[in-house]
């Protein structure tokens, strides 16, 4: 019997262990926990559902709405990550050599101006211009999912290509928050901020490596740049940043799962909670916003790595990675339109107007989805099973 039980287990568990290892799990349950967002926003006569993200809980202190508390509070912890890849690819990975990085970085660059580019020409005349940032991003689970699917086909330099262009993408979008999206400022607030920042920066010089110490002063940090009407998740940035370098992959041990598998589904359910109706997604076909939301992710992102990384190379500033070929990067770019994650969160900071918000959501999962399909088509025909 135990050992019948064992089998069982053995067999519900390896394919998820499987899933999990190949990076294919967390753009799984991205798509389940949408889908069934999805599903309860739509259901006929009632509003529980969305009602229930808005329910105010906290401290007496500090109350806000849940969807606050995952985009405000959780979602930090998912940018302490980004950061901490970022921080780790630049001192020792592939965006440690100027040569190897440049290919990625022309790359990353073209793949958020043209998108902002498309964005601006539908909607010069409009009142939406404050959207322009939310088709530049790319959804790096997703996108490196894209290829995951392919197996073994996909040459190595290309994953490598990738996580790069994605990596440097969420360097840009961190930038973008700050510097585009930050409100009324509070300068107490930021003092005190930068006072704490100082006590981070000073454990690191003097060499402290306990982890605890960093994550304690990181509240407070949190808290105060919440105050100050700088973006919340910046604190994330900031704290990544103060961690010593050979406690890098251990705090991004601790965080892959609980970000992946519980603060990014967390994230999808509270953000897709939107009521699709034929108008929603009339006005996505036809408006300036949604057009230009799905054509910047559908055709800029494309566009944009396409061009800027042939330009790179034929001056000869850099190469293409081996056995990467020019249609391979055509399927890259469309992999990359896949914004979901972080083009959600540029959609709350840009929208106050409930409709406004939910059609630029629509629009982002309508360009990710169309993004995802054409780069999977594009990545089959142009890779090619290893001799």
């Amino acid at each position: 019997m135990f050992y019948m039980k064992m089998k069982i287990n053995q067999r519900l568990l390896n394919p998820i262990k499987e899933l999990a290892e190949s990076g294919k799990l967390s753009g799984i349950l991205l798509l389940i926990a949408t889908s069934i967002s999805l599903c309860l926003s739509n259901i006929p006569h009632t509003k529980v559902y969305s009602s229930f993200w808005e329910h105010q809980i906290g401290f007496p202190f500090f109350v806000t709405s849940i969807n606050h508390w995952i985009n405000d509070g959780l979602m930090v912890i998912f940018f302490l990550l980004v950061t901490l890849e970022i921080k780790r690819e630049i001192l020792k990975g592939e965006l440690s050599s100027i040569h190897r990085s440049l290919l990625p970085i022309f790359a990353a660059l073209g793949g958020m101006v043209f998108p902002a580019l498309i964005y601006f020409s539908f909607n010069t005349q409009t009142g939406d211009l404050k959207g322009w940032a939310i088709p530049t991003a790319t959804d790096i689970a997703f996108s490196l999912g894209i290829l995951s699917l392919l197996g073994r086909k996909v040459p190595f330099g290309l994953k490598v290509f990738l996580t790069a262009l994605a990596i440097i993408d969420d360097l840009g979008a961190i930038f973008i928050i700050v510097i585009f999206y930050s409100t009324e400022l509070h300068f107490d607030m930021l003092l005190s901020a930068a006072l704490i920042l100082s006590v981070l920066i000073a454990l690191n010089r003097f060499k402290v490596s306990k982890l605890s110490f960093f994550i304690l002063l990181g509240l407070p940090l949190w808290y105060c740049i919440f105050k100050s009407g700088v973006h919340a998740t910046i604190a994330g940035v900031l704290l990544a940043f103060t961690i010593p370098l050979s406690k890098i992959e251990t705090l991004e041990h601790y965080l892959y799962r609980p970000v992946n598998y519980l603060i990014l589904p967390l994230f999808a359910l509270a953000n897709t909670a939107i009521a699709i109706s034929f108008a929603s997604l009339h006005v996505i076909v036809f408006s300036s916003l949604g057009l230009g939301i799905v054509l910047g992710l559908l055709l800029g992102k494309p566009l944009g790595i396409f061009l800027l990384s042939f330009i790179a190379v034929k001056v000869k500033m850099t190469q293409l990675p081996k056995s990467v070929t020019w249609g391979h990067l055509i399927g890259i770019g469309f992999a990359a339109g896949i914004g979901f994650t972080m083009s959600l969160f540029i959609a709350n900071l840009s929208f106050d107007n409930v409709t406004t918000l939910n059609v630029s959501k629509l629009s982002v999962l309508l360009g990710s989805i169309l993004s995802a399909i054409i780069g999977l088509i594009v990545l089959k025909k142009t890779t090619t099973p290893p001799q």
